[in-house]
């Protein structure tokens, strides 16, 4: 069974589109992070969740 990590990124509202792409690209470039899901809620906050798979060495 694959486990996950995750991290959740808040933005507000004035925060520009492309500094959004940028943050996120580099969690994604950097922390080998991926994207999970995005929610803009009412107000315009937007929450983003990033997840990267746990890896586990096995005992010997």
């Amino acid at each position: 069974m694959v486990e996950y990590e995750y991290r959740v990124l808040s933005f507000a509202r004035d925060v520009s589109r492309s500094e959004v792409r940028r943050t996120l690209s580099d969690h994604a470039e950097y922390g080998h992070w991926e994207l999970h899901r995005t929610r803009i809620y009412l107000g315009g906050t937007q929450r983003t969740w990033l997840r990267r798979k746990i890896i586990r060495v096995p005992r010997r």
